[in-house]
C-alpha cells in the first residue's frame, strides 16, 4: 500500500462512504471522529499551553511585585534632573551658534546636547512607568534632597544674565563663557546625582543617577583641559 492510500473510509452525512483504497462502495472500517474537544491529543496539549501561560503570568506577577516601588527621592531626582538636564542643552546650542569658538569644545558641547536630550528621554519613559506626573507641578525643586528652592535655583543653573552672556560672545570669550556656566552647572548636577545614587529606591534610576554623575565630573575635566590648551 502506498503511503498516499487511506487504509481506512469515511461516512459523510449521507452515509457515502470515501476513502479505503480509492475505490467507492468498497467496505472497509470507518473512522469514529471525536469532536477536537475529546480527541485526547488535542486535550493534553491544550493542558499543557495552559500549564505553560499560567505559569509565565506567575513569573510576571511575581516579578512586578519584587520592583521596588519608588520613592520620592527617585521620582523627584527625575523630575528635576529634567529640567536641569534642559538648561545643559540650552547652554550647548547657544554655544554651538557663537563664531569663531574652539572646534573640540563644539564636540564636547553636541554631546552634551546629544547625551543629555537622550538621558531626558530616559527620565521621561521612568516616570512614565511609574505612573507619575513627567513635570514637576510646582516650582520648588530638591524637597527630595530635604532642601527645597526654586526650580530656577537648583545647584549650577545659570541666570538669565549668563545666558544672554553667553548668546553674546564669540571666539576665547564665548569659550571661556561656556565652560565656566557648564562646569558650574554640572558641579550641580553631580551633587544631585550623588544624592539620588544613594538615595533613591529604584535600581534603575540609582544607575543612572551614577552614571550622571561619572559622566558630568569627567566633561568637567575634559572642557577645563581643552580651555586651556585653547588659550596657551
Amino acid at each position: 500500500m502506498s503511503i498516499l492510500e487511506t487504509p481506512q473510509s469515511l461516512n459523510d452525512s449521507n452515509g457515502n462512504r470515501y476513502g479505503g483504497d480509492g475505490n467507492d462502495g468498497i467496505e472497509g472500517d470507518a473512522v469514529d471522529v471525536l469532536p477536537w474537544w475529546r480527541n485526547p491529543v488535542n486535550v493534553v496539549v491544550i493542558a499543557i499551553a495552559l500549564a505553560v501561560l499560567t505559569g509565565a503570568a506567575g513569573l510576571v506577577i511575581g516579578n512586578n511585585r519584587a520592583l521596588a516601588d519608588p520613592t520620592a527621592t527617585d521620582v523627584g531626582f527625575l523630575r528635576d534632573m529634567r529640567v536641569h538636564h534642559e538648561q545643559a542643552v540650552q547652554m550647548g546650542l547657544l554655544f554651538l551658534d557663537q563664531p569663531d569658538t574652539e572646534p573640540a569644545l563644539q564636540t564636547i558641547a553636541r554631546e552634551i546636547v546629544v547625551g543629555q536630550n537622550i538621558e531626558i528621554g530616559r527620565m521621561i519613559q521612568m516616570l512614565r512607568g511609574f505612573g507619575e506626573s513627567e513635570v514637576n507641578e510646582s516650582d520648588t525643586a530638591m524637597a527630595w534632597m530635604g532642601h527645597p528652592v526654586d526650580s530656577a535655583k537648583m545647584p549650577g543653573m545659570a541666570t538669565k544674565d549668563q545666558l544672554i552672556s553667553l548668546a553674546t560672545a564669540s571666539g576665547g570669550d564665548a569659550n571661556e563663557i561656556f565652560v565656566t556656566l557648564m562646569s558650574a552647572h554640572h558641579q550641580g548636577g553631580v551633587h544631585m546625582a550623588e544624592q539620588a545614587a544613594d538615595a533613591a529606591g529604584v535600581d534603575d534610576v540609582r544607575l543612572m543617577a551614577r552614571q550622571v554623575a561619572e559622566g558630568q565630573r569627567h566633561e568637567i575635566d575634559e572642557m577645563n583641559t581643552l580651555l586651556a590648551s585653547s588659550a596657551a
